[in-house]
């Protein structure tokens, strides 16, 4: 299983296992990652699962769609490199993937 990280913005980790065809959210949900609510179950329309994902894996997690685009847009702490965490699937290329959670979040 993919590994991937979670740091609280006090630099806190949390590396948790990540089951190949769910999502990163999925990930810290079932691991009771901290700021990871995830109100809305995984259906884009919360933003309760914003992440800040480590720039150099910007190209593995690729571009969010016009819908996550629409939610994101809507967060006032929004970054370059942030995504929802519900539609990041996870795959053996994120093994070790890191992501920060928002200070706003926890």
């Amino acid at each position: 299983m993919p590994k991937i990280t979670f740091i609280e913005h006090d630099g806190t980790e949390h590396t948790v296992d990540g089951e190949v065809g769910l999502s990163v959210m999925r990930a810290a949900i079932d691991n009771l990652v901290p700021g990871i609510d995830a109100d809305c179950g995984g259906e884009c329309s919360c933003a309760t699962c914003h992440v800040y994902v480590d720039p150099s894996w910007m190209d593995k997690v690729g571009q969010p769609s016009d819908r996550e685009e629409s939610m994101l847009d809507l967060n006032p702490e929004r970054e370059s490199n942030s995504r929802l965490s519900c539609q990041i699937p996870v795959t053996e290329d994120l093994d070790g993937l890191k992501v920060t959670v928002p200070e706003f979040q926890m």
